[in-house]
């Protein structure tokens, strides 16, 4: 089983039976799930992970419910797993993630000849409730990056690295997981784009600004060469020890530096994704093209920084208009 977590946000659940405790049948169809997962699906080792504590507790219950091959699996199995995690309270967000990932498994299932039909494709997915994500305002991004700016004023390697980082986070809207994987390669200067490898290993070219070119520039020729030692390899930005940058430190850094913003909301990396989402909209750019930005398979994904900038509009309206 893999066991690697590169990131806070995602996980398997925490009840998920160890492999090993599973029905040998069942255990050997989540082995091959994984391997799946990672070799033909190219997935993060965090989504594999996810993906695997979600079938694991599939598996289990369908034990207890008296199944011992896999092609025994059906609908009703499906249901009563889903209707068990509701009976322990989890959020609509969450069921509708495992009823998914039971999707996707029984789809696999079917394709690979394991089952003779793909007895998931009936589920139904409990709507999730939509929330509004926290953003920063213009201001208030522009004074994130000036405390950062201010702060790296004495040259050191670490407070250069950090000015590029929140420049480009902001800058593109790429996942912290796509920043720390970029190498220096990725950066095209002479068009001011990245490319970037995101989710599934589709990759994609994302454009940036003069602040953040500028904040690349500086950290190439003044701040990597500081850190970089032998083994550092391509990675674009290192941690203080010469190593590709950790997702743990990006968020340390992000929640650390709006810290320094007064009324600031406690964003992390993700936060500072949806506000370059919200400000591209703001700004005029179409739906078309921020979804093909931020790497979404879905324009549904996209859509929900419209809410926001409605509801900014909204909040404007009733404070500004007489009648409101």
């Amino acid at each position: 089983m893999a066991t690697e977590r590169t990131s806070a946000d995602a996980g398997a659940p925490d009840d998920a039976p160890a492999e090993d405790a599973l029905p040998e049948a069942f255990a050997r169809v989540l082995g091959d799930y994984e391997r799946h997962l990672v070799a033909e699906r190219d997935l993060a080792p965090h989504s594999v992970k996810a993906y695997l504590g979600d079938i694991a507790g599939l598996l289990d219950h369908a034990g207890r419910l008296g199944l011992t091959d896999i092609a025994e699996l059906d609908l009703r199995s499906l249901r009563s797993w889903l209707a068990k995690q509701q009976s322990l309270g989890l959020s609509r967000t969450t069921l509708a993630r495992r009823a998914t990932a039971a999707r996707v498994f029984t789809g696999w299932l079917a394709r690979s000849g394991r089952t003779p039909t793909d007895v998931g494709s009936a589920l139904v997915s409990p709507r999730p409730h939509r929330t509004l994500p926290d953003v920063l305002r213009v201001d208030e991004a522009n004074e994130l990056i000036a405390a950062a700016t201010g702060l790296a004023d004495d040259g050191s390697p670490v407070g250069v690295r950090d000015v590029a980082m929140l420049e480009l986070l902001y800058a593109t809207g790429v996942r912290v997981g796509e920043l720390c994987g970029l190498d220096v390669d990725d950066v095209d200067r002479d068009r001011n784009v990245i490319r970037v490898f995101g989710k599934g290993r589709k990759e994609r070219t994302v454009p940036f600004g003069h602040p953040a070119a500028a904040a690349i520039d500086r950290w190439l020729a003044a701040g990597r060469p500081q850190l970089a030692r032998t083994g550092s390899g391509p990675a674009l930005f290192l941690g203080a020890r010469g190593g590709r940058i950790d997702q743990r430190a990006v968020r340390t850094l992000v929640h650390r530096r709006l810290a320094d913003v007064p009324g600031a909301p406690d964003l992390g990396p993700h936060g500072l994704r949806h506000t370059a989402a919200t400000h591209l909209l703001e700004g005029g750019a179409d739906l078309r093209s921020v979804q093909e930005l931020l790497g979404h398979a879905s324009l549904a994904t996209t859509q929900r920084y419209t809410h926001v900038t409605t509801d900014r509009l909204r909040r404007a309206y009733q404070q500004a208009h007489p009648r409101a």
